[in-house]
Order: structure tokens, then sequence, then C-alpha cells
């Protein structure tokens, strides 16, 4: 009975924490956010409990009202701003419990900038008891791998929330795996079952902290060093060279593609500064997540992103068909790439809604 009561009472802090903290990061107050966090720390909440259960369930909550517009960009960064200096005073404040072994590096993958999943994962392993090396985001390769080649940790535990950095993700592994360490890999970029961060080689994938810290706790095997497990020649698909250049040429495919809208509609035209450089930015984004679902070769992850837009756009009271247009043109320019000219295909019978349910994303895809 005593841990029943003990249980639902915990439930029950951390349910009003969440909401307190959630009052507190929508007015932009961070003593009332910190008192939230704390207040419950003090009523016997645990430290992972919290950062799990309130921190980045808060958080969540903050990227949904981002994307249904309820949230502007400046609220969505002042949040995770204030989580990220509660998280901090926490790391001093809160001992760590002990039962794990070993140093774990936490990094972002290069051109990674959502560090704060990065940093709830250092925590939690800090907590369990592993010496983490928090790296946080954009962690250049070269720099990344110069540090594991000097403390030969555990493990490398890699995230990237963006899955247009799939393909730094993949230079990450291997050569992490090169000079003998392994890698978890974690975070949306990865897929929602892990299927990316299978095909990239990473010897293992956890979809959230408390998982990374059961496949730890296993213990990973440790690469053969100057061993190469993968690399980019081992994904076959590439041979056709279809993603080298696109991505490559992604310059003057933005540049022709807004060329052509411009062209097309003329209401282009009378658009203020601040408009064309969003739909500059939309153009970059679809043919970064082209490029990318070339080198996976995974069409869901290029009519996931299209969706997801779409639904972005509709939050806005912007129709998703105004998407339709520029995928349209980059068809015309890609017009000798089979496999881009299928993915593109795809995203616009996904965004009319009339894709086979074989190619409509899962959510997170």
């Amino acid at each position: 009975m005593t841990d029943t009561i003990t249980v639902a009472g915990s439930g029950a802090v951390l349910r009003r924490a969440r909401e307190e903290l959630w009052r507190a990061v929508s007015e932009r107050d961070e003593h009332a956010a910190g008192r939230a966090v704390f207040t419950a720390l003090d009523a016997g909440a645990g430290a992972e409990d919290v950062l799990l259960e309130v921190i980045a369930s808060v958080q969540h909550k903050v990227g949904t009202e981002w994307a249904a517009d309820r949230f502007t960009v400046a609220q969505e960064h002042a949040a995770t701003a204030i989580h990220d200096r509660i998280i901090a005073v926490m790391a001093h404040r809160t001992p760590a419990a002990g039962g794990g072994t070993g140093t774990v590096t936490v990094a972002c993958v290069d051109g990674e900038w959502h560090a704060l999943p990065a940093r709830i994962l250092a925590e939690v392993l800090r907590h369990r008891g592993y010496r983490v090396d928090f790296l946080g985001a954009q962690v250049p390769t070269p720099h990344l791998i110069a540090h594991l080649h000097q403390t030969a940790p555990t493990a490398l535990a890699l995230s990237s929330s963006i899955a247009t950095r799939l393909p730094d993700a993949h230079t990450a592994i291997t050569a992490a795996q090169a000079v003998g360490v392994p890698v978890i890999a974690g975070g949306a970029a990865f897929g929602t079952d892990g299927r990316y961060a299978r095909l990239l080689g990473a010897d293992a994938w956890a979809p959230d902290a408390r998982a990374a810290t059961t496949v730890l706790d296993r213990g990973l095997p440790r690469p053969r060093t100057g061993a190469v497990r993968q690399s980019i020649e081992d994904l076959p698909h590439l041979a056709d060279q279809e993603y080298t250049l696109v991505r490559r040429g992604k310059r003057q495919l933005v540049r022709s593609t807004l060329a052509g809208l411009e062209e097309r509609l003329p209401a282009m035209r009378s658009y203020t500064d601040a408009q064309r450089e969003r739909t500059a930015e939309d153009v970059v984004h679809i043919v970064d997540f082209l490029a990318t679902a070339l080198y996976t070769d995974d069409a869901r992850l290029f009519t996931g992103f299209l969706c997801w837009t779409g639904d972005i756009l509709r939050a806005r009271g912007v129709p998703a068909g105004v998407l339709d247009p520029g995928l349209a043109l980059l068809q015309e320019e890609l017009k000798d790439f089979p496999r881009a000219l299928d993915f593109l295909s795809r995203g616009r019978a996904a965004l009319r809604g009339d894709a086979s349910p074989a190619l409509r994303p899962r959510h997170g895809a």
C-alpha cells in the first residue's frame, strides 16, 4: 500500500510541475519555471523523472504549439533557453545516483543546433553514474573525432533532430568507429524506429534517454581501431550520383526554381522582401530534404517532410498546394534523375492526399 501511495504521490507532483512549468515558459517567466522544477525535486521527485517527464514533456509541447502557430519562433527559443538554464542548475544541485560505469561522449551532429535532447540525455547518464563529456550543438566532425581519440570514451551518443544532417551523421559514425569508439544514435532525424541509424551503420539506436541508458548499461562492443565497418560506397544506390549532383547543384536548383516561380506566378512579383526570403527558404529546405532522401534512398523521408510542411502552412492559413508549383519546376530541372523524379512525384501525390497507403509517411518520418 505504501508503494502505491508513493507512486501516486510522485505522479501528482510531476503532473503539477508540468502544469506550472508550462505556464511559466508560456509567460517567459524563468523564476517561476525554476520554482516549478525545484519544488518538485524538494517534494521528492527524482531528477531523472523531472528531466524526462516534466522538462522534456513541456519542451515537446512547446514544439507542438509552434507547429500549430500558437508560439512564435522567439517564444520557442525563450522556452528552450529557460529549460537549458534550469538543467544547468540541476546538474550542480542534484548528486549522481551512481550505478553506471565508463565515460560517454554526448554530442550533436555537425550542423545540428537542437541541443536540448542531447543535454537531457547527458544529465540522465550522469545521474546513472556515468562520466559524461557533453560537447553540445553543431560539433564539427574533425573536432569530435580528435576528442574521441584523446579521451577513448566507452561510447559516443550522437544526437540529431534534423534529417538533413544524416549524411553528416554517417561521416561521424564511420569516423568514430574507425578510432575504436562505438556509436549509439538518437533523435528524430534517425526515424521513429531507428531505421536511419541502422542504415548508416550505428552500433545501436535508442528512442529516448532511458532506453539509451539501458543499451549502454548492457555495453557496446568496441570496434577494432582502424577498421571501417561502412563507407559511403556501401550504400549501393549512391552509385547513380544523384545525391552528389543534387547536392552540388543546390544553389543553381534553388535559383532556377525561384525564377520559374516568379515567371509562372505573377503574384510573386509583388512579394515583399520578407515574403521572397521565406519562399527561398522553403525551396532550399525542399532541395535539402530531396537530397537527403536520395542519400538514404527512402521516399518517406521526403514525403514526410512535405506533409509536415503542408501542416505548418495550413496552421498559418496558407494552403499546402502552394508547394506544388515548386515541385513541378524541380521535376523539370531534374528530368534526367530517375530517383529524384520518382520522389518528387510521390511528394506531389502525398500533398494532394492521393498517395497510396504504402507511400504515405508515418508520423515523424
